[in-house]
């Protein structure tokens, strides 16, 4: 793709099949306050303009075009910046391009991604774990830890050397519009265990944390991308549950937090003022109060919870002041350059903080490995980001979710010589899970009720059941980020009901919070979940149904009155 980093990936193919792999350095937080050489080395060479410049990520993608490209090429080598941010794209393209940019830096860039579940959640061709509201449900945290671990390997392969992740913010309201299935749950301490073992699996091997979303996002009902949320919670609240994961991290060695985009009056009573912003929040309560030595990152500055109200790279200098080490998405970043610039003469600033921001950066490449030029090899990336070990692991991640619900005798009674109903709700087409149910039965029917099916075509479906001896039920929600409620049509979802009263066994592939918005479906016999519309989770199902695996899943937040945490049958 460039010609003038073919003669890189030649000598990088004879060196390793896999880039980035860089020595162990210890614990970050250890080392962090330790004098280094390189980092003294690379701050002293560098201009006034050019250290505050390493504070700064910007936005890169690899489906958006060369001359976008080309624009972020010309941005690392005018402005200096001292990292990037990849969106969606491919591996191959992102393995070239990084290596492109990092040829262009003066600096070695700081790479990161939000890659929450692994790179698929940004990448074509790679492999998207379970969401952690899947993983809430899994008893053993191991299989979690090796999870962070495999996503760092992966980050590693790819030129990368932070995470956007992991998610530490308790779900504690169903309806909220932004955190919800990317949370562990709603119980402070499980969420914090499980945050924790998949820290540690991408720190050990490596890749940078920034946990988020400081001081906790899930107890709200607006989406800070889109405006700017209220935490209306007395300090006291937010000490005992929101702050609770965070306190934890801290004490586990967290390299990085991220601030959310939040009003909280009970900690900075400034109206409109994101925490992003608040001295009071990011310097007095994680640095000072919490004792938090790492990397301090914003969130996205072009998101509406902090733009709206500081646009234009206004909001950048107000979050250094504050305390932030790290600008992620700056709206205007040249601009914000020169606005830290003025802050410090200004003396609004101190050099000291600035410069010790600026050194954390540093640090953070130096740990990484990037002491050393890193480019990536684009050869054979995809078969190695899909490695079978990674593959083995995403299927037993979703095995051990399984979670069977009021009981599990239909599982250990079920008859394959009985007629027997397979229907399919919320998808237009045959499922795996229908496909490999089907085979099992010597007399049995597949049923497809799409999502806007009609009254009509319901009533007829319900008269043909009436012959059937046995019915599996299997509920889809085939949206990529499945939503609190279904989107089924009213029809459909009052047919739900009628299909519990008849002793159906239900599979549902949804998020669990759907269940408050099925009434009736609580007096189904047996309900097996799996959280979310995976071929891995059709999987498992299919084998909890057939006994090759036994469920081990818990549910992981409070539904109802009849759905609650901890909800769950061993087998």
């Amino acid at each position: 793709m460039y010609k003038n980093l073919k003669h890189i990936f030649i000598i990088v193919c004879m060196i390793s099949p896999l880039l980035g792999i860089a020595q162990n350095r210890g614990s970050f937080i250890d080392g962090i306050d330790k004098p280094n050489a390189w980092v003294d080395s690379v701050f002293n060479k560098l201009s006034k303009r050019e250290r505050i410049a390493q504070i700064f990520m910007v936005r890169a993608h690899t489906d958006k075009g060369k001359a976008f490209e080309d624009s972020i090429a010309a941005l690392i080598s005018k402005e200096k910046i001292g990292g990037l941010v990849f969106f969606q794209g491919g591996p191959a393209r992102q393995a070239a391009l990084t290596s492109r940019y990092q040829s262009v830096s003066k600096v070695p860039l700081l790479i990161a991604m939000d890659a929450e579940w692994g790179l698929g959640m940004r990448l074509d061709s790679t492999i998207s774990y379970p969401y952690q509201l899947t993983l809430g449900a899994i008893q053993n945290n191991d299989l979690i830890f090796e999870m962070g671990k495999q996503i760092a390997l992966d980050f590693k392969r790819i030129g990368m050397q932070v995470n956007f992740a992991p998610v530490a913010d308790i779900n504690n309201n169903p309806k909220n519009p932004v955190i919800g299935f990317r949370s562990f749950g709603d119980n402070k301490f499980k969420v914090a265990d499980k945050v924790n073992a998949y820290m540690k699996g991408l720190q050990e091997n490596n890749v940078l944390v920034s946990v988020k979303h400081f001081p906790g996002h899930g107890d709200t009902d607006v989406d800070s991308h889109h405006d700017l949320p209220q935490l209306p919670f007395t300090r006291e609240r937010l000490d005992s549950l929101e702050l609770y994961p965070f306190k934890e991290l801290v004490k586990s060695g967290a390299s990085g937090f991220m601030v959310a985009h939040m009003n909280i009056p009970a900690l900075d009573k400034t109206p409109n003022l994101p925490s992003t912003l608040s001295k009071p929040i990011v310097t007095g309560m994680l640095r000072n109060d919490l004792g938090f030595k790492g990397l301090i990152f914003s969130d996205a500055m072009e998101m509406k919870g902090v733009a709206k109200f500081y646009p234009n790279g206004e909001g950048d200098v107000l979050g250094i002041i504050a305390g932030l080490d790290v600008i992620e998405l700056s709206t205007n970043s040249k601009r914000a350059v020169k606005l830290v610039r003025k802050a410090v003469r200004k003396k609004e600033l101190s050099r000291e903080q600035l410069n010790s921001s600026i050194r954390k950066v540093l640090y953070a490449k130096y740990w990484s490995g990037l002491d050393k030029r890193q480019y990536v090899n684009p050869y054979n990336i995809v078969s190695d980001l899909n490695r079978p070990e990674a593959r083995v692991l995403n299927q037993q991640l979703a095995d051990a979710a399984v979670t069977v619900l009021n009981s599990d005798s239909q599982i250990r009674n079920i008859d394959y010589s009985k007629k027997t109903a397979i229907l399919t709700l919320g998808s237009p087409e045959i499922t795996a899970i229908q496909r490999s149910l089907k085979p099992l039965f010597s007399n049995s029917m597949n049923y497809i009720l799409p999502k806007d099916i009609s009254d009509a075509e319901i009533e007829n479906v319900k008269r043909e059941l009436q012959s059937y001896e046995q019915i599996i039920v299997n509920i889809h929600d085939l949206r990529r980020r499945p939503a609190p409620v279904l989107d089924y049509n009213k029809g459909l979802k009052l047919f739900i009901a009628d299909l519990a009263k008849m002793n159906s066994l239900f599979n549902i592939f949804a998020n669990p919070y759907a269940l408050a918005g099925l009434p009736g479906i609580e007096s189904a016999k047996t309900l097996i979940m799996n959280y979310q519309n995976t071929e891995q989770a059709q999987s498992a199902t299919f084998r909890t149904i057939t006994g090759e695996i036994k469920a081990s899943g818990k549910l992981p937040v409070t539904v109802n009155s009849a759905f609650k945490n901890g909800d769950g049958i061993i087998q």
